[in-house]
């Protein structure tokens, strides 16, 4: 175990999840932030790679592993793993799942034309759902999962930037999100917060086609006393939390804003959050909002 005093703590990332989620351009986002990355390492080999970095003396910090778990096996040896480098190392560790829906990756592998690994001369769907049975105890232990099921490639490498691109920093990434519970609620988030109760632009005609970043919506979801009085109850919640969060050494913070379509009220609440919550000086705050342009595709 390395003593050596002053010296800047590793980060280590293990990337895993559903062949087909995105594990490939999660990895090259991360070399993008300087990570030093390595494709499909056995799990067994992983305290004898951390034993190298900390022999680096900091020249090597930043680190992410690809590995598939396609066995039970495979799922203990990494549970070993990890276990040991806690016990043994200083550097920190944690678990990137990638995650979708089945139909998705049936659609990506038939655009691809690639085979699934673990059905070589059957249907994909049928390995698909051998896979998620192996990696379901893996994703319960994930230190976080992303569902890649609506995102473009441009949107999952502008999250893994977004994630990883403070952890050697004392700030706290917080990502507020819009979405409709009609499409489902995001599996990565942290908090979830349902604004259906507000009143509803979309039965004003003028304003259907609108979304809540444009003007005469945001200024017709924020009039009602029930929205002032529901965000000063929330921002003073969230005050409480972040703190809290970030003294337990939380990077990141993922915020989820939900109405029925996610087009209006609850992209109108990410839009005030994220100006309310982007004055402080101790947190990063981005907004996104996942399905506000839905009904234009």
């Amino acid at each position: 175990m390395s003593d050596i005093e002053g010296a800047s703590v590793a980060n280590l990332v293990i990337i895993t999840g559903m062949s087909g989620a995105g594990k490939s351009l999660a990895v090259r986002s991360l070399e993008d932030l300087g990570f030093f990355c390595v494709d499909n390492l056995p799990p067994v080999l992983i305290p004898k790679f951390a034993e190298l970095i900390e022999q680096s003396k900091g020249k090597i910090a930043k680190v992410a592993l690809v590995i598939d778990l396609r066995g039970r096996e495979f799922f203990t040896a990494l549970s070993e793993s990890l276990a040991y480098i806690k016990e043994h190392f200083t550097m920190n560790s944690e678990i990137l799942f990638l995650d979708a829906t089945d139909s998705v990756l049936v659609q990506r592998y038939k655009e691809s034309r690639r085979r699934h690994p673990l059905a070589p001369e059957g249907m994909p769907l049928d390995g698909i759902r051998l896979e998620r049975r192996m990696l379901d105890e893996l994703k319960a232990s994930a230190t976080q999962v992303i569902d890649t099921s609506n995102m473009k490639p441009a949107q999952l490498k502008e999250k893994i930037i977004s994630r990883f691109s403070h952890s050697e920093g004392g700030c706290l990434s917080v990502n507020v999100t819009s979405f409709g519970f009609k499409y489902g609620i995001p599996i990565d988030a942290d908090l979830v917060f349902d604004v259906r109760f507000l009143p509803n632009p979309h039965y004003i005609e003028q304003l259907r086609p609108h979304t809540g970043q444009d003007d005469d919506v945001y200024e017709y979801v924020m009039k009602w006393p029930e929205t002032q009085a529901f965000l000063a109850k929330l921002l003073d919640l969230l005050h409480f939390l972040l703190p809290q969060y970030r003294k337990e050494g939380k990077s990141q913070v993922i915020i989820g804003i939900g109405c029925t379509g996610g087009k209006h009220r609850s992209v109108a609440v990410a839009e005030y959050l994220g100006r309310m919550l982007g004055a402080s000086e101790t947190e990063t705050v981005r907004v996104s909002h996942r399905d506000a342009g839905r009904d234009r595709q």
